[in-house]
């Protein structure tokens, strides 16, 4: 079974199974896929994260492959320019793309079909044409006044009027397949050391970037120890620091310390703890969450039970909280999420981004869209998370599977940037707490506090009476403008050997299997 946000990439994974490809091959194929027909949510010029379980027993394997700022990238010499801001088309946004890396690492270790054969379905859709997708085409139209910034990025994703294109329309990107088609042929080192490595320099050094060339060829990703809660009997696994994963996993340990609200995941009580909760949690990630080479993380006491139970208790259950103070990112929604588990349960939880919808906007002459990962940094002295040399930011996609006697029960994850700490949370807690299925409990209404303004960002759904309650207790709530996130997951039945996919209906995407 495959789970992916774009029906074509579900079709790609399903292909490389049944053809005898595992897991990862399968999530790989329908990565570059996506590269190709969600241009706007991921990208060969961004990072990846990836979780794997082999034959669906014992620990998890987990993969970051999240790119650094350039060795010159200190706070002083960006001081020294006059930069005091990471602007979202500054090329001192655009950390060193961490994907292909991964991908290429990640299949040479684990992978069993050709590495070529993966990425040649994406070649041919770049090549010779893909449907614009409705959800693609509303992401597009979002961007149309911020693309033409870059007259390169403005023509390859936009209409000759400037325009987003139908959903319908077909469109062809050929640069992007000729870029693909030299990674399927050199693998990393067409990225990382070859032409294509040149163009990104190039491109970035042109518009004042402190990129080189050494920094596209030292970068590698590394595999890392997974962290862990346990949740209503299940071993919740996730990629540890600079990613948040270790956020979702506090909010699990503090939803875990409170009462299970029998009136129903949106009861007034209910909404407003979550709420609560995530407000303590995303100041925790704001005070404490950064790179662990550079920076020591507090992992053990953020995960312990007297700490979540601290932040429980600190938790008014008759009003809302003034947001704690924090330092802000800049809202996002585009990542692409997969989950795939093959014929012998090997376990693949796999995630791509380009941070916002393209990234910076920034494109190479080979079509490579540039991630601005790097708005992730803060340019505050005194933040652990302040840019500086060979530094990776901190990082908001977070693969996780789940476990039950080491034995996999679910591969799952939540798009929708820093939501998705949030995300996974309700997820979970719908899932275990309520007895929803995995396509209810992504389906059923989202609600995200801002961490900066308090405000909450509300869909459709909810009853009226219980928000009217929560404005009472000082909720400030808005209706959502978008939908909030986007997720895919995959239950297993360890006795029956039944798999029951779920794929989020505010994306294209589907969940299918044989």
């Amino acid at each position: 079974m495959a789970a992916t946000s774009h029906t074509d990439a579900t079709q790609v994974a399903l292909d490389v199974l049944r053809t005898g490809g595992n897991a990862l091959d399968a999530a790989i194929a329908a990565c570059a896929m996506q590269c190709v027909v969600e241009p706007q949510s991921t990208g060969i010029g961004g990072d990846c994260f990836a979780m794997y379980m082999r034959e669906g027993k014992g620990q998890p394997l987990a993969f970051n492959g999240s790119g650094r700022a350039p060795a010159a990238a200190s706070l002083e010499a960006l001081q020294a320019l006059g930069i005091d801001t990471l602007e979202r088309h500054s090329p001192h946004a655009v950390t060193v793309p961490g994907a292909v890396d991964a991908w290429t690492r990640l299949h040479a270790d684990h992978g069993r079909l050709p590495f070529a054969e993966l990425l040649a379905p994406a070649i041919d859709a770049a090549r010779h044409g893909f449907v614009i997708s409705s959800r693609v085409a509303f992401d597009i139209d979002r961007q149309a006044d911020y693309l033409p910034r870059f007259e390169r990025t403005a023509r390859l994703h936009l209409t000759d009027d400037g325009s987003a294109p139908a959903a319908g329309a077909v469109r062809r990107l050929p640069e992007l397949a000729d870029a693909l088609e030299l990674i399927a042929r050199e693998g990393r080192s067409a990225l990382h050391e070859g032409e294509l490595a040149h163009g990104i320099v190039d491109e970035l050094q042109a518009l004042g970037g402190l990129h080189t060339l050494d920094d596209l060829t030292n970068a590698r990703g590394e595999y890392v120890t997974p962290l862990a809660t346990r949740y209503r009997g299940l071993d919740v696994h996730e990629c540890p620091p600079n990613g948040q994963g270790v956020i979702a996993l506090l909010l699990m340990n503090m939803l875990r310390e409170a009462d299970v609200d029998t009136a129903g995941p949106f009861s007034v009580a209910r909404i407003h703890l979550e709420i609560e909760a995530c407000r303590q949690a995303y100041a925790v990630r704001d005070r404490y969450l950064a790179d662990p080479s550079q920076v020591s993380v507090p992992v053990e006491q953020l995960l312990s039970s007297d700490y979540a139970k601290s932040l429980l208790a600190s938790v008014d259950p008759a009003r809302a909280t003034v947001p704690p103070t924090r330092v802000p990112l800049p809202p996002h929604n585009d990542t692409v999420y997969i989950a795939v588990v093959d014929r012998d349960r090997n376990v693949c939880s796999f995630i791509n981004t380009l941070y916002w919808s393209f990234g910076s906007g920034i494109t190479t002459r080979h079509g490579i869209t540039l991630t601005n990962r790097g708005q992730g940094f803060s340019m505050d002295a005194a933040s652990p998370n302040v840019i500086a040399p060979n530094k990776r930011p901190r990082h908001t996609i977070i693969p996780a599977i789940a476990s039950r006697d080491d034995r996999v029960s679910l591969c799952f994850g939540v798009m929708g940037g820093e939501y998705q700490a949030m995300g996974q949370q309700q997820f979970l807690t719908r899932h275990l707490d309520y007895g929803m299925d995995v396509q209810e409990a992504m389906s059923c209404p989202r609600f995200m506090v801002d961490p900066d303004t308090g405000v909450v960002e509300m869909e459709d759904g909810i009853d009226p009476d219980v928000r009217a309650e929560l404005e009472a207790m000082g909720h400030t709530i808005e209706d959502a403008e978008t939908p909030i996130g986007g997720s895919q997951a995959i239950a297993i039945d360890a006795q029956s050997g039944v798999l029951t996919g779920g794929s989020d209906p505010r994306k294209d995407g589907s969940a299918a299997g044989y």
